[in-house]
């Protein structure tokens, strides 16, 4: 594996070693400060926030510029939770709109459910998440054109090109772009973001036995919200966790259209962990790539059995299954095919804003991702076995 190097600052501010506090009260008064609100609403967040404090210091291991970090984004969420409470208080009629018939993608990490995720949200009656939007997706009070919430986001996306830019061929993240719904459940603290930010096995085993429907009820309340803002548009969403979550997804989305992508797992799994591993380098120097490869390897097993098994024993679910084989050599037919399961228009017009998105999203639009089995301590054999039932279901070619 390639060997991954901090900025000099960065290496600075580490050998400085400052510590920075990451306490539950702590965090809750700065965001209170920071926004002049107090009204959390609901306060179902704070035991899985103490969980995830707690494994964040018994398991991360974390540098200082990591600790630094991980205190701003959980002031930023808990920020966002007061605008949001504070918002509906204010218009309880966003309570009353509906989320019909999202079209949901999901699928194995690395099988091109983001190039998908933003093929669709270009057409014309679709609406995604937009990272601007999933960093902060309540107003900012004095700002009405929503400059501030996007001029945070772009900085967001520098400051992570600075700290890992090998990132971005991996998985772009840019401000005005689609993004991952995932990070709306983050907001409730029973999310599977940090289980791929961070080391917290502590926290992903407790994690691992709650009931994850209140965070998919508050996602909804969110969407609601964002859809107040900017209306008539039917909702896109998109995270491989969709897969592991697929049940609670049904209860509060019945109408949901699923997408399930597939590709060989012998590219996806490690190509998943090398992202993982330049992740979590963004908070900590201590990385182990057996202990990651193994966890997620099962993780992914696990996820997948479980789609399937609700899919096949719920045949009324819709759920149309896209190969990435065929995206990759033929994505307007694929594309096309699509369009007729999510009854969508898919003439000239679409048919041009498609292509004009597809190329602006070209692959190796940042340089080449460069991964291996055995950068995991992964063999070929034993991870093809594993997934043999995924690999027969699907009929996926060996790339």
């Amino acid at each position: 594996m390639k060997a991954l190097k901090r900025p000099f600052i960065i290496r600075t501010w580490n050998k400085l070693n400052i510590p920075f506090r990451l306490e539950v009260d702590d965090l809750i008064h700065r965001a209170r400060r920071k926004t002049g609100l107090s009204d959390f609403g609901n306060e179902d967040f704070i035991t899985p926030l103490r969980q995830l404090i707690h494994s964040i210091h018994k398991d991360a291991r974390l540098h200082s510029f990591g600790q630094f970090i991980t205190r701003e984004r959980l002031v930023n969420i808990l920020m966002n939770r007061l605008r949001v409470e504070e918002l509906f208080r204010k218009h309880p009629e966003i309570n009353d709109i509906e989320i019909n018939a999202p079209i949901i993608i999901t699928g194995l990490q690395r099988t091109g459910t983001t190039r998908l995720h933003r093929l669709l949200s270009a057409h014309p009656t679709i609406r995604s998440l937009q990272s601007w939007e999933a960093l902060n997706p309540a107003p900012i009070p004095n700002d009405s054109d929503n400059k501030k919430r996007k001029a945070f986001a772009k900085q967001a996306e520098k400051a992570l090109r600075f700290m890992a830019p090998d990132f971005f061929a991996i998985h772009p993240v840019e401000f005005q772009a689609p993004e991952e719904d995932i990070l709306l459940n983050d907001m409730t603290f029973i999310s599977t973001v940090p289980e791929a930010t961070l080391y917290v096995p502590t926290y992903v085993e407790w994690l691992r036995k709650q009931n994850h429907l209140s965070a998919y009820q508050y996602l909804k309340k969110v969407l609601k919200l964002l859809t107040w803002q900017n209306p008539n548009q039917r909702w896109v969403l998109k995270t491989p966790q969709y897969l592991e979550f697929v049940k609670e997804a049904v209860q509060v989305f019945p109408d949901a259209q699923f997408i399930h992508t597939y590709r060989d797992p012998l590219k996806v799994i490690p190509s998943f962990c090398s992202m993982v591993y330049h992740g979590r380098w963004v908070f900590s120097d201590v990385i182990n790539p057996l202990e990651l490869s193994k966890h997620w390897l099962e993780k992914d097993v696990m996820m997948l059995r479980n789609a399937l098994e609700y899919w096949d024993g719920n045949p009324t679910v819709q759920v149309s299954h896209i190969s990435y084989h065929d995206m990759k050599n033929n994505y307007e037919k694929t594309i096309a095919g699509l369009m007729d399961d999510l009854s969508l228009e898919f003439g000239k017009k679409e048919k041009e804003i498609i292509h004009k998105m597809n190329m602006q999203n070209r692959q190796h639009k940042y340089g080449v991702h460069h991964y291996t089995l055995s950068d995991f301590g992964l063999i070929e054999k034993e991870v093809d076995a594993q997934f043999e039932f995924y690999r027969k279901r699907f009929l996926i070619p060996y790339e």
